[in-house]
Order: C-alpha cells, then structure tokens, then sequence
C-alpha cells in the first residue's frame, strides 16, 4: 500500500482544488488504458492513488492559462 501525504501533494499544485482536478483528469485516462508514468506501484493499485503518485514524483503537472484582459 502506498501512503501519500496530503502535505507533500499541497506543495505540488498549492490548491486542494487543482490537485483534485489534475488527479481526477489523470485517473480518468489511467482507467480508460494510459500507460502509467511510475514504476513502483503495484498492478492492482487503483488508477487515483496511481495519478496521486505521478502527482508527487512530478511526472505529471499542470500549466495555467493566461488571464484574458
């Protein structure tokens, strides 16, 4: 079992927010066949403690886009 701490994932994306929107976005292709982007988690593990991980290695992020004035 993999254990993600909440504090480590806040400092990825500094917004509860986006980080629930980036790893359901991610869970969603994990479960429609994408490949996994991290090594070290077991076949079994379900696809949002998979995006969780990719989250925390840095494998996956997120670009915002520029505010329109």
């Amino acid at each position: 079992m993999i254990n993600i701490g909440i504090d480590e994932l806040m400092k990825k994306t500094n917004s509860i927010y986006k980080l629930a929107i980036l790893a359901a976005r991610r869970a969603y292709e994990l479960s429609q066949g994408a490949g996994k982007l991290v090594e070290d988690v077991e076949p079994t593990t379900k696809p949002t403690t998979v995006a969780l991980k990719e989250i925390l290695d840095d494998k996956i992020g997120y670009k915002e886009k520029e505010k329109e004035k």
